[in-house]
């Protein structure tokens, strides 16, 4: 499994989910590119482990194997074919790893002070990744504050349930990377599209382009 066709099965599923992208990479310098496609689609993974599906059981399994798996890959391991792109790249995998332990506390929104620590975990190592991988700020509180923003879109559009409704955003804040924002112009795009109940409508491409452009020209 731990193969080229296997990397891009995986990133074809997450750029099936997530058609923005086609227009929002043309924003990013071409180094980074293939590392945010990796990144957002190992992303994807850990979010569909930890809040998709009627049970819980079959994604706390997905879960532990993940964990151990981004341990190995902070030891120069690897098993998922997402490895191939990732596990080289300087970045706290073993943090990363660690703080999947408090996604379970994350599945239900609005379960209170465990669900809101477990947001601050994950978000906190998902930031000190991106801080390694694209240069952002693994400290700052507002660009924390963002990144559990981001998180709890993408567990309501994973879970399908009710999300509120995007309206006009404040600047991002200055610790988020390039990939960060543009990842957030994506979110609001799939949530401006579910309020209409049109998830399967093509992005706006004007719309997008501009609002890709705002994103990036901040950092």
């Amino acid at each position: 499994m731990n193969d080229p066709d296997s990397l891009d099965s995986f990133l074809g599923k997450w750029r099936a989910r997530w058609p923005e992208w086609e227009l929002l990479a043309v924003f990013l310098p071409a180094p980074q590119r293939a590392p945010a496609a990796a990144w957002f689609t190992l992303l994807q993974e850990l979010g569909d482990a930890a809040w998709a599906g009627a049970e819980p059981a079959p994604g706390l399994a997905k879960l532990a194997w993940w964990q151990e798996e981004l341990v190995g890959w902070s030891r120069g391991a690897r098993r998922h074919p997402l490895g191939l792109a990732l596990q080289r790249l300087s970045a706290p995998w073993e943090t990363l790893g660690r703080a999947l332990a408090s996604l379970p506390a994350t599945r239900t929104p609005g379960g209170g002070g465990d669900e809101a620590r477990g947001l601050q975990a994950f978000g906190s190592a998902v930031l000190a990744c991106e801080a390694a991988l694209f240069g952002a700020s693994a400290t700052d509180a507002p660009a924390l504050a963002a990144v559990v923003e981001d998180l709890q879109a993408m567990r309501a559009l994973v879970q399908g349930g009710p999300a509120p409704a995007p309206g006009p955003r404040a600047d991002a804040p200055a610790g988020l990377s390039r990939p960060r924002r543009l990842q957030q112009v994506a979110l609001r795009e799939h949530l401006r599209r579910q309020a209409r109940g049109q998830s399967r409508i093509r992005p706006a491409t004007l719309r997008l382009l501009f609002s890709g452009w705002r994103a990036a020209r901040r950092g």
